[in-house]
């Protein structure tokens, strides 16, 4: 039986406004995967302005991950092109957090159906606390489901801890803290 081959992932930030096609359809397949409808954040307002919070200037980012289009199992009616013919499988995202220490949130970690059980949630993750250390914060933020084990379970393997809660959100949510 012939092993596996894995795709070449590549993390880029998005560039606005060319990208925002793309993220704002990956942050709806976000939103359609949950159990939960994302009004309490109004994530409608959230799409309608990418980059918005996000934005670099303001200390944050959206990340996509790509592979080429001649990479195996991703080329698929699902995943996503650009121009240049790579396919975008994943995204996540980044903003400045108000608080009395630098803080940000980490928000949007997407992938793909096809692509998940790659690795690929662990290189975005590289890259969004590369940038977040960069960028000098001093603790990232995160708030996901208590259902959503594999999430819980990536963000527990990098250190994030349970805290307490700092936003109004849904029954089930849990919230993290990292220190960076």
């Amino acid at each position: 039986m012939a092993a596996e081959v894995r795709p070449i992932v590549q993390i880029r930030l998005a560039e606005f406004p060319a990208d925002k096609p793309i993220v704002s359809h990956l942050f709806l397949a976000y939103a359609q995967s949950l159990p939960i409808k994302l009004d309490f954040q109004n994530f409608d307002d959230e799409l309608a302005s990418l980059p918005g919070k996000y934005a670099a200037e303001s200390g944050g980012g959206v990340w996509l991950a790509c592979t080429s289009s001649a990479s195996p199992k991703t080329n698929t009616e699902n995943s996503l092109r650009t121009e240049d013919e790579e396919n975008v499988i994943g995204c996540v995202a980044l903003r400045a957090f108000p608080a009395p220490t630098p803080t940000c949130e980490l928000k949007r970690l997407y992938l793909t159906p096809e692509s998940r059980g790659m690795g690929v949630s662990k290189v975005l993750m590289d890259e969004v606390l590369r940038r977040a250390r960069e960028l000098r914060y001093k603790e990232m933020l995160l708030d996901t489901l208590s259902s959503m084990t594999a999430a819980k379970r990536l963000y527990e393997g990098y250190a994030f801890v349970e805290t307490g809660k700092y936003y109004d959100s849904v029954d089930g949510a849990v919230f993290y803290k990292l220190l960076l």
